[in-house]
């Protein structure tokens, strides 16, 4: 990374009546950086999504997003940023072509039937352009969505748990045009409840009830958890009881006839395991699921 940031902001707070949804928000997105957002569902991700792009004003903190400042120049963030909201929001009765040209005419983009036609060659839509965007698929509604982000050549991509709803191979090939953009300099904040996608970014950010509990990369997340993991076999189902009650485990993952037994007392743990007559167990890594399930059992959602 450059040190250079797309996204510079400090203690951003914004509520809604009496609940403070974002609370003192500090994140650097560095240029062409593919930053994760992760969190439980009413954390403040869109919010905070909402806040950067110019959408809401916050309440308190200051910050650049693109240079520009996030409280006093939203019309020029605007401009340079693609946003991508959780739900399909394009002309269910317009095909993907009409949808994109009229995408085009809001931004008053000049050359802008080239314009469109450049862009659904990049991302696979040129054979499809006089489908209606009803009938596509939730993969290529996604596709067309991304597209119509794109078309102004944002600097700056926010996309909102983009692949809710969408097959593997789908949000595989998303996650390969993603890269493609980061890599030609392109900023990327994107929010996800999928682990595979989190760990495909350079670093993460985890908030909840607000507040931002962990940042780092993906490596320096695990190691901070201080998680030890040992892998279980067993094809008893009633085991995952047992292992729960173990001095030492914190967390419990029944795959199959394997389990994934986590806690931060490695030693503990694996005494507990090893005094278990029978058991066939051996040290496996931590993955972002436990990490992030141990952050979730630290907190609390208090109601304002």
């Amino acid at each position: 990374m450059n040190g250079d940031y797309a996204i510079d902001v400090r203690g951003l707070s914004k509520s809604f009546g009496p609940r403070r949804v974002v609370n003192a928000l500090d994140l650097r997105v560095e240029t062409g950086e593919i930053y994760g957002f992760l969190g439980p569902n009413g954390s403040g991700k869109t919010t905070s999504i909402r806040m950067l792009c110019g959408l809401l004003t916050p309440d308190e903190g200051s910050g650049t997003c693109l240079g520009f400042d996030v409280r006093t120049q939203s019309a020029e963030i605007k401009k340079q940023v693609g946003y991508m909201t959780q739900r399909f929001s394009f002309y269910e009765d317009l095909s993907i072509r009409e949808n994109l040209d009229f995408v085009a005419r809001l931004y008053a983009m000049p050359n802008r039937k080239q314009t469109v036609q450049t862009a659904m060659e990049e991302l696979g839509l040129a054979d499809r352009a006089g489908q209606l965007a009803g009938t596509l698929s939730g993969g290529w509604k996604q596709r067309l969505a991304l597209a119509a982000c794109m078309l102004h050549r944002p600097r700056l991509l926010l996309l909102d748990e983009p692949t809710a709803g969408v097959d593997p191979k789908a949000r595989r090939d998303f996650w390969d045009e993603i890269h493609r953009l980061a890599g030609q300099g392109v900023s990327v904040l994107v929010s996800t409840h999928y682990m595979d996608e989190a760990a495909r970014c350079h670093r993460l950010a985890y908030i909840a009830y607000g507040n931002l509990l962990a940042s780092g990369s993906p490596e320096e997340l695990i190691a901070q958890s201080r998680l030890a993991t040992f892998s279980v076999k067993d094809d008893n189902p009633a085991l995952v009881e047992t292992l729960r009650k173990l001095p030492g485990v914190e967390q419990v993952v029944a795959m199959g006839n394997v389990y994934s037994v986590s806690g931060q007392d490695g030693a503990r743990m694996q005494a507990s395991l090893a005094a278990q007559p029978g058991l066939q167990f051996e040290p496996a890594e931590t993955g972002l699921e436990q990490v992030f399930i141990r952050l979730m059992d630290k907190v609390q959602d208090v109601p304002a």
